[in-house]
């Protein structure tokens, strides 16, 4: 049937309630790409926070991984080669120096990290400043001698002791290390595998590992930011981490020990316990296949330890309580749960009530609905997920209440559609608390919703133009 617009004289046809049903998944479908876009958004905020964050700490000290102390015992080996030299067959011995890394076969290692927030405008970030205190006690394994190195080839008295820290910029002045209780001088560089060979070093005599072991003591301070890594390779090495800062995330192929650690609202304590047999690594460890200088009797080749899998280690998180990024992405997601829900109300109106709702007026309320998760993420930067949270969503439900007391001619309407958003908004806030159970609360949600629409609709003659309802 046509109706007629009595100023106009303007005849138009009322479309079917299948094809107002079209109408509005189409403008659904169009929807996703502001939708699409506001994902993007967050997704570029979070990045310009990581930059910012990392400008931040440029001078402070980044993400630390502390792995040793490591002996590193310099040994000769012989090595044969045959060379074509004035027409003849000559096979000569050069003399090379390799390194043999020896783990502790004890390792303590106690460290307290001292947090604080650095910030800068709306951006902040954890750092930390700490002491690692700590004694290693070095001992040739029984079995030494399967390694295929003789005692006397080995260079006792010019061996090192390394140290590796991933950024050696956060190592303070006031470090110390002292062997059989000789204090040893700390030289820059040649640090270990696991650091990717940042940190230091320091000359040592380690000649008592022949008849028997030899006993390290130090003291390591640096700072760092956001997590405190410790790659272990040590017979058993045992590490205590204690912090104020009340939100520790333990991460790393290993977890500290349940008994003997604790996290309250005042703080964390933790211990680790790691054996070599749990890290699949031994204690001696050396690198073949030298490169030789055919015209030098003598070369000192450099070798990298096995440094094993860069998993095995043991890492504490100094994470921040709200993710405010993660939160506004995830609730990003439940867009089209809200849109489609409010589009369903409108049609309904539209079909039940008999008010008639044009597509631009569809468009604008979905852009609304849109515009939500911006200011949610341009409030959450500023005052925090929790209040923008309320205060974009009284923005809208406000905004769209009044709009639609305007497109249905009545506020009695208007104020149901504005329930309904509440409703939803309080729905998505205990979604994003519930994380383990909200795939289970949507998918009710939505079968709720289902069922509510096909009971309306159910005697709704969806091909009439006029939109009957069937006896």
């Amino acid at each position: 049937m046509d109706k007629t617009d009595e100023n106009f004289g303007v005849t138009r046809e009322e479309r079917s309630p299948g094809r107002k049903f079209l109408m509005v998944l189409l403008m659904g479908f169009l929807l996703t790409i502001p939708l699409f876009a506001t994902w993007l958004l967050v997704y570029d905020r979070q990045s310009q926070s990581e930059t910012a964050q990392h400008s931040i700490v440029s001078g402070w000290g980044g993400e630390q991984i502390f792995a040793g102390p490591k002996l590193v015992l310099p040994y000769n080996v012989a090595l044969q080669e045959t060379v074509e030299q004035n027409g003849k067959t000559v096979t000569r011995t050069n003399i090379v120096q390799r390194e043999l890394f020896l783990a502790p076969e004890k390792l303590t290692l106690d460290s307290g990290l001292k947090t604080s927030t650095k910030k800068r405008a709306i951006y902040e970030v954890v750092v930390y400043d700490t002491n690692v205190i700590g004694s290693a006690m070095f001992r040739l394994p029984d079995d030494f001698e399967r390694n295929g190195i003789a005692m006397e080839d080995i260079d006792f008295a010019g061996a090192e002791l390394r140290f590796g820290l991933s950024d050696a910029r956060g190592l303070a002045g006031d470090n110390s290390v002292t062997v059989e209780g000789e204090k040893l001088s700390l030289k820059p560089g040649r640090g270990l595998g696991e650091t990717a060979n940042s940190g230091f070093y320091a000359w040592v005599d380690a000649s008592a590992l022949v008849e028997g072991g030899l006993a390290a003591d130090f003291t390591v301070r640096f700072k760092g930011n956001e997590s405190l890594t410790i790659a272990p390779h040590a017979g058993l090495t045992e590490w205590t981490v204690r912090s104020k800062w009340p939100h520790p995330s333990f991460a790393g192929l290993f977890l500290p020990e349940a008994e003997e650690s604790k996290v309250t609202a005042e703080g964390f304590e933790a211990k680790y316990v790691i054996t070599n047999l749990a890290l699949g690594s031994s204690l001696v460890s050396m690198q073949q296949g030298a490169q030789v200088n055919p015209g030098s009797a003598l070369e000192r080749v450099q070798f990298q330890p096995d440094s094993g899998s860069a998993s095995a280690s043991a890492t504490v998180n100094l994470i921040q309580p709200v993710d405010l990024y993660g939160q506004v992405d995830r609730a990003a997601k439940y867009g089209f749960l809200i849109i489609g829900f409010t589009f369903v109300a409108f049609l309904l109106f539209d079909l039940i009530g008999g008010v008639r709702i044009s597509s631009v007026q569809y468009i604008l309320i979905g852009a609304a609905l849109v515009l939500f998760f911006v200011l949610l993420l341009a409030f959450a930067e500023i005052i925090g997920f929790a209040l923008a949270f309320i205060a974009a969503s009284a923005a809208t439900i406000g905004l769209i209440t009044a709009y639609s007391a305007s497109v249905l001619s009545s506020w009695r309407s208007a104020s149901l559609v504005g329930g309904l958003l509440a409703g939803l908004y309080g729905a998505i806030y205990i979604l994003l608390s519930l994380q383990a159970y909200s795939l289970l609360i949507g998918s009710l949600l939505i079968f709720a919703a289902l069922a509510g629409v096909m009971f309306v609709t159910r005697r709704l003659d969806w091909s009439s133009s006029l939109g009957r309802v069937k006896g």
